[in-house]
């Protein structure tokens, strides 16, 4: 078979144009970005207010693996098969970011014949809006080292400073930096770093705004800082957060591309999963409901990260209910799951994931069970989607099915998305039309009048399965300060290892009789949320010893290769 960038570049898009064209755009509506990208005025979503919504579906997934559960390819081939049925469909994800892509888990636009089109636009760059935030993101960091060095009329305690640099790739060694060597004319020296751009606060304000208004008073809220005498320091008080606005003024529009079948992608911000809430922007939603029978978006990770996110903050922020839930699993992802095999990125598979093992295969489906149950108790149908490989067998995709029909799932389908395209998951979005025609109640894990701690120890015991949570004397007085200056009721945002549902990621399958630690928890006021930090999680990655960029390049053409 062709690789995913070879079965991309073969393909011939259609005009973007005639794509808008079809799911009721208007062409006042429609920034081109050359033929087959452009941005989409906020414009449309107003103008279209009257039509009843589509049918709201998220995609998530089992605990992830170094195999890869193809959860982003059955969210774009979704897409192309509720169009086989002659549906109107939109699916709605995030932008990758660069970090990933030259590192080492590659490019995220699906994967053989169900992928967004053009490839290489939709992993490298796009219509610049990461680069965007970044701009917006560091002229903060600027402006309140530059208050510093100024006098510091605000009285800010440079201890105490949380707003860091972002940049979009992976570097471990810029986690840690000393900023304002060299003499006074250089600034206050102290201690800073570097985040990801995908970690900013303000890619989760992007995601989670209404409008370009919401997103001016969420960059306004942005606190940077504390005085010398406790009071929060926002980004409204080092008079930036206005010029921090223009510069993502056309960041807030969500671009749209295409699928290998002609069909509408939406693709807004990228918040990481495991750091933020792992879930592409509300706006790009709300417009997909409002021009389509159904919308197909996606949360990073497992059902215990970006589902509980995606509920627990998104919908929250948005007020919209998911009307049904799909579950993405493969066969050698639940063996690995039984912990009988040892998968490490870039090394060699183990040549038995190949071979027909229903006791490991067996064993390791608890994670299929408890991440069922995980959504089931957000009051949301699910629908099981087994990623099929020429090398599962069909005792092993019954064995699957009912394991899932057994916990509680609507249906479990089978589906072949990576190799026929749309025609490949008919029969999983038939599923899924009946699916979203369950009663359901949605229902949220924590009331955020709850106390700080009360709402992590539900989202640890309930969702992730521990036994309790052990909070650090740091989180502990985080929790002391935000809920003195009535943070408090702000909703959870949890930071942890996406390879298990504990902080462990050696820990697969579904652990028990484990604690969840949580060594700190820090404040995204313009975002909404607090975020606990459980475990070793980093808010910078670290290149592999092997980058996934050194296969890039182009050819003689000056094509892109190498991407995957």
């Amino acid at each position: 078979m062709l690789s995913d960038i070879e079965i991309a570049q073969r393909a011939t898009p259609r005009p973007i144009s005639d794509v808008a064209a079809e799911i009721g755009l208007e062409p006042a509506e429609v920034e081109l970005f050359g033929s087959t990208k452009a941005k989409v005025a906020l414009s449309a979503i107003i103008r279209r207010s009257d039509r009843p919504s589509g049918r709201y579906v998220v995609v998530s997934a089992i605990t992830p693996t170094p195999l890869g559960e193809g959860k982003t390819l059955t969210t774009v081939g979704l897409g192309q098969a509720f169009r086989k049925l002659g549906r109107t469909a939109i699916t709605t994800i995030r932008q990758p970011s660069l970090g990933p892509v030259f590192g080492i888990k590659g490019g995220a636009a699906g994967g053989g014949y169900s992928q967004v089109l053009p490839m290489e636009d939709f992993n490298l760059h796009l219509t610049g809006d990461a680069h965007a935030i970044a701009a917006a993101h560091n002229l903060c960091a600027a402006f309140l080292d530059n208050h510093l060095h100024h006098g510091n009329t605000l009285g800010i305690d440079p201890h105490s400073v949380t707003w860091r640099r972002v940049v979009d790739v992976s570097d471990r060694a810029l986690r840690g930096i000393v900023v304002g060597l060299g003499g006074r004319m250089n600034g206050l020296p102290r201690e800073s770093g570097f985040d990801i751009v995908a970690a900013s606060e303000l890619m989760a304000i992007l995601a989670l705004a209404e409008d370009l208004h919401d997103l001016r008073a969420r960059i306004g809220r942005i606190v940077v800082a504390s005085t010398r005498d406790g009071r929060p320091v926002t980004t409204e008080d080092l008079q930036v957060a206005g010029a921090m606005t223009v510069l993502m003024r056309d960041a807030v529009k969500p671009n749209l591309l295409q699928n290998l079948e002609g069909g509408a992608v939406l693709v807004h911000a990228g918040p990481f999963a495991n750091i933020a809430h792992g879930n592409s922007s509300i706006i790009a939603d709300r417009l997909g409901l409002k021009l389509a029978d159904y919308v197909i978006t996606e949360s990073g990770f497992g059902a215990d990260m970006g589902f509980e996110k995606f509920a627990n903050v998104k919908c929250r922020t948005s007020g919209l209910e998911p009307d049904c839930a799909v579950l993405v699993c493969t066969v050698r992802a639940l063996k690995m799951h039984s912990g009988k095999f040892i998968i490490k990125p870039g090394r060699p598979l183990d040549p038995a994931l190949g071979d027909e093992d229903m006791d490991a295969l067996r064993q390791g489906s608890c994670n299929l069970v408890k991440q069922i149950a995980n959504v089931r108790a957000f009051g949301v149908p699910v629908v099981v989607a087994i990623n099929h490989f020429p090398t599962d067998t069909e005792a092993e995709h019954e064995l699957i099915r009912a394991v899932a029909m057994d916990a509680g799932a609507c249906a479990a389908v089978s589906h072949t998305l990576h190799s026929d395209g749309g025609a490949g998951g008919t029969e999983l979005a038939s599923a899924i039309e009946e699916a979203c025609e369950c009663e359901h109640d949605f229902t949220l894990t924590y009331e955020t009048s709850a106390p700080i701690a009360e709402k992590i120890t539900a989202i640890a015991t309930k969702v992730y399965g521990a036994d309790g949570v052990d909070f650090s004397p740091a989180s502990e007085r985080a929790m002391q300060v935000f809920t003195g200056m009535g943070f408090d009721r702000l909703p959870v945002c949890m930071a942890k290892t996406p390879l298990s549902l504990s902080h462990d990621p050696a820990l697969t399958g579904c652990p028990s009789g484990w604690r969840l630690p949580v060594r700190d928890i820090r404040l995204a006021a313009g975002a909404g949320f607090l975020y606990a930090l459980c475990g070793d999680i980093v808010t910078m990655p670290g290149l592999p010893s092997r980058p996934a960029g050194e296969k890039i390049d182009i050819d003689s053409d000056g094509n892109v290769v190498g991407l995957f």
